[in-house]
């Protein structure tokens, strides 16, 4: 007897048609407790049958109303008493006995991707098909038709996005429909606990409630590392909720590895412009898709198009996926890997979910995958079935990441993944869902808001207070109207919601439509259109190169056509991957163990150090060829690691301890460099050190008085500024910086910077402040953050910044350590462990060297650009002409001076700064006129080159400077290291304050 007898004979013998008799581990688990009505959390790897798990026993119990005949009539009241109910405690939520509403919804299938929407209908349909039950799927891009079709006969079992559910709460008939709601199965639960979207989900199965009454509650997830949050995010924070743990004893067999340059590499080089180095990772690549079916998981979509693009110089047939293609390009790569057209496919995270593509011989990561979760998630791809091993691959692209890659493997392997981190109380979700309760009953008092939203578990905090305070916030802008307590809708209500129904950021995307083809290529977000889309660019998309041959903004639409030249990889943003502080303190441990064999061999006494194992101290004079055997054949032994890898990192630390500089590690701070560069080595993770790099900026910068640059990696944090500094003082620094000071300084410091104003953007938009469509170029920042910084919408923003990109709380740890003396601090020489994060390779890039097509095009571009002429020293004349019509020595027709600037076109006003009388200068005008004057002294200096580095875009007097001080007497590198300044200004000008 299995629980497959527990089910309805037609199930059973659909189940025996298909050769299906005995159930998974997770199907033994999840089969009887969702029968009797359960909430439940079903935490099992990716292959093991969650998703029958949960529609065998839907299955069963809508075959079984059907016979009853039905219950409750479909829309009939239940809001009070559900609301009653909800707020008692309780174990099943009743679900598992009484009727269908006729008509009726039975069940809805929650998945976070519109491509999960696709797999469930294919595999979900078939089966009801078979058992008489409906099945449908309804998101975004549901026709019309098939919408109407739904609200007038609502199938059984709905198969939706979080988005489209709230949808549903707003019709009246699709209320109705959702009258017999008995049961919610929301897929890779752990996903959407993580995010806003699913802060917003909690909230909209609150509002069900109203609309229903109680309903079973299941959850499908992944292996989470704290899954009693994922459970309560699922059904709220007063239902019980029964975690099954079907942890499939399924083999993962990780090994790290960092293919060396060799042999044939160096040719292939020079075929694909790129540095041996990268040449080594796609023959690695290369050779393992041509032996099985490989996913290539990437960390970001620049690095799937750089790859993509590389194998299709090959010639090799391996597909592009990512979030920015078109959904008939993703949907053509699912389909040739499932088919056998694709040995390969080269994806983001956009295939980590459990989208339908076959089966999986092998995964290879590229990069280290930053997290634990990640990479269990993506190597769960591998081996997508019962009794099969999965098999993953990292390839590791420098020693940070071989340490950081081994400390993960390990980690996995030990099942010790990162918590889940839901967001707590974000007052833009709590806005837009006020706006949908005013919606949902027409008016609503804020009390029973409050008595509704505070049992989902992202609001269990939220304070009466704290909700009216975002409720006035939303009356001041026109979506509601509150009166004694009572939210009331409005006209422009129906607008906000349905143009809000995602929390994901709004961001202009530009469709990309081959003209050749015509057909979709993808898309293109709005700041690499605005830095780098005109006619006649090119970029990589789906592997291959566009040129741009219209752009439409009114239309937000691009014009390509495919040519064979090499183009531009766009760059996307929000895509980085933090490093969590546990990954990089392991990674430090292993630094420290190497050190600590490499000094043992010399015979070298460590000391300083704390920790397991043989790890500690740092100087001494090098272990030699026998130590470096010693330290990788440890490696080897101990982390999944191949030799090339363990080499490659063990030759890092035997250079820093070879040179007696002390090794930075988890318990060793190493802050080195001097004059105007400086490094703080610290393994705090990504977070840790933006938190404490921005903190020792702003105090830095108060103590100079001049501007700090900030770069920071999970090992890192680089420091640059234009007065010299020494080690020591900011070794001092930390040391004297009170660890209670951080929040404050942070919140101080952040609210003068471009990335706390695009957050504001973002969040006022949720909040109804900003209208979508609002070109970003014409707005006022500084009034946005002028009139909404100290109310919700500041409070939010700041919150989101807290939670997205710093580690205030591991920041306070470090200073904490630091004064307790737990941690050492020590300064140092410049060394080969702090220089590493200068040189970076922590993802794939696009070729260092542009290839002759992309130089051509760039000198084209600009001799046909235009600049002024203008004459600083008789100061009357000036000339608008071509670049390529410049003199190569500059000279004025009037007085005879060689002191001419080169202005581009829209700095003509500074001609006007510069003729006024010295004494009606203000210092601003004092300002621009020197910098005129360094325009003018460049072109004196080198006449023709200096103008057309100065008519390149973005370069100022200051760039155009360092460029013609490194300038080469090839012309080619002249315009390559104009195109690579040009690429940094396009990077970073949208953080520009």
């Amino acid at each position: 007897m299995t629980v497959f007898s527990r089910l309805r004979p037609e199930i059973r013998g659909l189940l025996a048609r298909q050769g299906i008799v005995e159930p998974t581990p997770p199907q033994k688990m999840a089969i009887p407790r969702i029968l009797a009505g359960e909430n439940i959390l079903l935490i099992a790897p990716t292959g093991t049958g969650k998703t029958e798990a949960a529609a065998l026993p839907l299955f069963h119990k809508m075959l079984r109303d059907k016979g009853r005949g039905g219950g409750r009539k479909a829309g009939a009241p239940r809001g009070r008493a559900g609301a009653k109910s909800a707020r008692g405690r309780g174990g099943g939520s009743g679900a598992g006995e009484g009727g269908q509403a006729p008509g009726g919804i039975s069940a809805i299938y929650v998945t976070p991707l519109r491509a999960l929407n696709r797999d469930m209908l294919s595999r979900l349909q078939g089966w009801g098909e078979e058992l008489g039950i409906s099945v449908a799927v309804r998101h975004g891009d549901t026709t019309q038709a098939e919408r109407r079709a739904q609200s007038l006969r609502p199938p059984d079992l709905l198969i939706t996005t979080p988005e489209t559910l709230q949808v549903m709460l707003t019709g009246k008939r699709l209320r109705t429909n959702l009258g017999g709601l008995k049961t919610v199965v929301i897929d890779e639960v752990h996903e959407l606990a993580a995010s806003k979207r699913g802060s917003q989900l909690a909230i909209v199965l609150e509002r069900m409630v109203e609309v229903a009454g109680e309903f079973q509650r299941v959850g499908l997830s992944a292996t989470v590392g704290t899954p009693e949050t994922v459970a309560e995010f699922l059904v709220g924070s007063n239902r019980r909720c029964g975690i099954l743990r079907a942890d499939v004893e399924r083999v993962a067999e990780f090994r790290v590895v960092s293919p060396q340059p060799k042999g044939g590499d160096f040719a292939l080089a020079r075929r694909l412009e790129c540095d041996p180095q990268l040449a080594a990772q796609i023959r690695m690549i290369r050779e393992a898709v041509k032996r099985e079916r490989c996913l290539v998981f990437v960390n970001t979509r620049q690095a799937a198009e750089v790859l993509g693009s590389s194998f299709r110089r090959l010639g090799e047939e391996i597909g592009v996926h990512h979030g920015s293609l078109s959904k008939e390009a993703r949907i053509e790569a699912e389909e040739a890997f499932k088919a056998g057209r694709l040995q390969g496919l080269i994806c983001t995270s956009s295939m980590e979910l459990g989208i339908d593509i076959g089966d999986v011989d092998h995964v290879i990561q590229y990069g280290s995958p930053r997290e634990v979760s990640r990479l269990v998630q993506r190597v769960g791809r591998a081996g997508h079935s019962m009794g099969r091993s999965s098999a993953g691959t990292i390839i590791a692209t420098g020693p940070d990441d071989v340490a950081e890659a081994l400390a993960i493997a390990r980690r996995a392997n030990a099942k010790e993944l990162e918590e889940t981190r839901p967001h707590k109380k974000p007052k833009d979700v709590l806005a837009n869902q006020l706006v949908g309760l005013a919606l949902d009953f027409g008016e609503i008092t804020l009390a029973r808001s409050f008595e509704i939203i505070a049992r989902s578990s992202p609001f269990r905090d939220i304070s009466l207070a704290e909700m009216e305070e975002v409720a006035r916030e939303i009356e001041v802008h026109r979506l509601v109207y509150l009166e004694d307590g009572v939210l009331r809708r409005r006209r422009n209500s129906w607008e906000y919601y349905y143009q809000n129904l995602s929390m994901i950021p709004d961001e202009k995307r530009y469709a990309v439509y081959d003209v050749v083809g015509r057909k979709a290529v993808g898309t293109l977000d709005e700041a690499f259109v605005i830095n780098f889309a005109e006619p006649g660019a090119t970029f990589v998309a789906r592997g291959e190169i566009w040129e741009i041959i219209e752009v439409l903004d009114d239309e937000e639409e691009i014009r390509v056509a495919p040519i064979n030249r090499g183009g531009e990889i766009p760059t996307w943003s929000g895509e980085e991957i933090p490093v969590p502080w546990g990954v990089a303190q392991e990674a430090g441990k292993i630094r420290a163990q190497v050190a600590r064999l490499l000094e043992r061999r010399r015979g070298v006494r460590g000391g300083g150090r704390g920790g397991d194992g043989p790890d500690g101290g740092g100087g001494g004079g090098g272990a030699g060829a026998g130590g470096e055997e010693t330290a990788t054949a440890f490696l080897m032994e101990e982390y999944p690691a191949d030799e090339e890898a363990a080499r490659l990192f063990v030759k890092m630390i035997n250079s820093q301890v070879s040179a007696h500089l002390p090794v930075p590690d988890h318990r060793t701070v190493v802050v080195e460099g001097d004059a105007t560069h400086i490094t703080v080595n610290a393994c705090l993770g990504t977070q840790a050190n933006e938190a404490l790099g921005r903190v020792v900026t702003a105090l830095l910068s108060a103590r100079l008085g001049s501007s700090v640059a900030l770069d920071v990696d999970p090992y890192r944090i680089g420091l640059e500024t234009s007065k010299p500094m020494i080690a020591e003082e900011v070794a001092a620094l930390l040391m004297e910086t009170d660890p209670d000071h951080i929040g404050p300084i942070l919140e101080l410091t952040l609210k003068n910077t471009s990335l706390f104003t695009w957050r504001m953007v973002h969040v006022s938009r949720k909040f109804g402040a900003l209208r979508r469509d609002l070109d970003r170029t014409t707005v006022s920042l500084k009034r946005v953050l002028g009139v909404f910084v100290d109310g919700p919408i500041g409070q939010e923003a700041m919150r989101e910044l807290f939670w997205d990109r710093l580690d205030v709380c591991r920041a306070r740890r470090a200073l904490e350590d630091l004064r307790a003396g737990d941690v050492a601090i020590t300064t140092s020489h410049p060394s080969p462990i702090g220089s590493e994060g200068r040189r970076g390779g922590r993802d794939v890039t696009t070729p260092q060297r542009a290839d002759g097509a992309v130089i051509e095009l760039l000198r084209d571009r600009i001799m046909n650009d235009r600049v002024i002429l203008f004459c600083v020293s008789c100061r009357g004349w000036k000339s608008l002409r071509t670049v390529k019509s410049v003199p190569a020595v500059p000279e004025c027709p009037l007085c005879g001076s060689r002191m001419v600037a080169a202005l581009k076109p829209w700095e003509e006003e500074e001609i006007g700064v510069v003729r006024k009388p010295e004494a009606a200068k203000t210092a601003e005008d004092r300002r621009r006129t020197k910098r005129v004057y360094r325009n003018a002294n460049l072109v004196l200096t080198y006449g023709k080159s200096a103008a057309v580095a100065l008519a390149s875009r973005g370069l100022g007097p200051e760039t155009a400077a360092r460029l013609m001080r490194n300038l080469r007497r090839d012309e080619d590198d002249f315009y390559r290291d104009i195109l690579k300044a040009e690429r940094e200004y396009a990077r970073t000008k949208r953080f520009w304050t």
